[in-house]
């Protein structure tokens, strides 16, 4: 099996040879493409999974957010067939995208940690930090299972090389518009899988930090409010400069990494970085070392 994939050419594929080329290219494609650091997904799928604060939880925002994005690839592998390829000559489509989905992440990251003020808008790593449970500045608030659903669909539309491959040669070799939908489904379940477990890895480090349950709760709402908020402000930024000047998008530095997402360090992989390593990892560690610390206070 794998060597025939490999035999199919996943970074550039010229021509599909009947369904079965179809089907397994589809499903490898999409569990490349969710183990990859993709700026449509980790980030959002980081956010939810850790503020789910548990493996099962984690698992299952993982699944709502990749079955949602599964539904959406569907529909638009069918619309691929019908043409909707065409769209991607539309340079500014995607950078619109990044601004919608940061829009969503902001608003939901805020949801879920509410403040008094923009004063208490804080950066972790600017050690802006208040106390938020003894002058009652800020509200944690548990994220709504349809937030991440929400996010797949709309983030779904965006598109990268991932996408040009599925609605340019996945779709079109199904010849038929009863079936277009096929690779993108499936190419949307290869996602689901990865995750799945990723949503599951990133909901059991909340098991492990040997604090109580309040404590735990607070942690993790902190990282995905913080990861959300500030991702999705990131994103809007990203997507605004894009807008007003489209050769950014071309900037980047060769990895040597013949992998789609893992090539190149440009605009995506440095939204991935600034949300998921930057924000959310730094915010976890700042807040479980305050945590520890009250703990033995």
């Amino acid at each position: 099996m794998f060597a025939y994939t490999f035999a199919l050419n996943l970074w550039n594929p010229s021509h599909v040879l009947g369904w079965a080329s179809i089907v397994i290219m589809s499903i490898v494609l999409g569990m490349v493409h969710g183990i990859t650091p993709d700026e449509h997904t980790w980030p959002i799928t980081f956010s939810y999974a850790v503020g789910s604060y548990s493996t099962k939880k984690g698992f299952r925002s993982g699944l709502i957010f990749s079955l949602s994005f599964a539904v959406q690839r569907a529909i638009a592998s069918e619309l691929a067939f019908l043409g909707l390829y065409k769209l991607y000559e539309i340079g500014w489509l995607n950078y619109v995208i990044y601004i919608v989905v940061g829009a969503l992440m902001a608003a939901s990251g805020l949801f879920i940690v509410k403040r008094r003020s923009i004063l208490h808008f804080d950066l972790p790593f600017l050690k802006q930090h208040h106390q938020e449970d003894k002058d009652n500045q800020v509200w944690l608030n548990d994220p709504k299972p349809w937030m991440p659903a929400v996010h797949g669909f709309v983030a779904g539309w965006g598109f990268g090389a991932f996408a040009l491959i599925l609605y340019t040669v996945l779709a079109p070799a199904t010849h038929s518009l009863a079936f277009a939908w096929v690779p993108g489904a499936l190419f949307g379940l290869g996602t689901m899988i990865m995750q799945m477990i990723a949503g599951g890895l990133f909901g059991s480090m909340a098991q492990h930090w040997g604090l109580n349950e309040a404590a735990i709760r607070r942690v993790s709402l902190k990282t995905a409010g913080n990861t959300l908020t500030w991702g999705g402000l990131a994103f809007v930024l990203g997507g605004s400069i894009s807008l007003l000047v489209p050769s950014i998008d071309n900037i980047g530095i060769s990895t040597g990494i013949h992998i789609h997402n893992l090539h190149n360090i440009g605009l995506p992989l440095i939204l991935v970085i600034f949300s998921v390593l930057i924000v959310g990892l730094t915010t976890m560690v700042v807040e479980i070392k305050k945590a520890i610390a009250q703990t033995h206070y």
